[in-house]
């Protein structure tokens, strides 16, 4: 976040403050889920972004979202659930699985999301594609290792999978895909 207010300020003024706790306990309640501590230490810093703005800081186009919105992403994708849930974490599945924390979204229905289905991998990042709804495989193996990624990125400039940061001359953080 001190990254973007000094390189991509446009960006940045579209963040909201940190949330309340009263909100990640009431995304545990509801979901049953409990938020492991390093999405709450994010969370801590990142509220998402107000009135669910576009800031597409996580490659390739994806915007934080703060607890709240964490849990309505949560509610709308109760549709796609599967519906054999069983399944560990990390593995292929088909739909939006219930044990998944929504942590960023495309605006086009597609979400990163926290997965905590039991197994080797709880806690990976997984990309959900809304239109095959599908997940295929985790991108991350963990919260902390994607913002590692990221943070490194930006501040080499380099590349991250088949995504380069790009600032625009207005101040704007967005992902150059190759």
């Amino acid at each position: 976040m001190a990254w973007l207010d000094d390189h991509a300020p446009l960006t940045a003024a579209v963040f909201g403050p940190a949330e309340e706790h009263s909100a990640v306990a009431e995304l545990a309640a509801v979901t049953g889920l409990e938020p492991p501590a390093d999405l709450r230490a994010w969370w801590s810093v990142c509220g998402g972004t107000e009135d669910l703005a576009f800031a597409e800081v996580l490659p390739p186009f994806y915007t934080p979202l703060g607890p709240t919105n964490a849990l309505r992403s949560w509610r709308l994708k109760q549709g796609f659930w599967p519906a054999d849930p069983v399944s560990e974490a990390g593995s292929p599945t088909a739909g939006f699985h219930p044990s998944w924390l929504p942590i960023a979204f495309d605006g086009c229905g597609d979400a990163l999301a926290v997965d905590l289905r039991p197994g080797a991998l709880t806690g990976c990042v997984v990309e959900w594609d809304r239109e095959s709804r599908k997940m295929l495989k985790p991108e991350w193996a963990s919260l902390v290792e994607m913002l590692d990624q990221v943070a490194t990125a930006l501040e080499h400039r380099s590349r991250l999978g088949h995504c380069e940061p790009l600032i625009t001359t207005d101040g704007r953080l967005g992902w150059r895909t190759t």
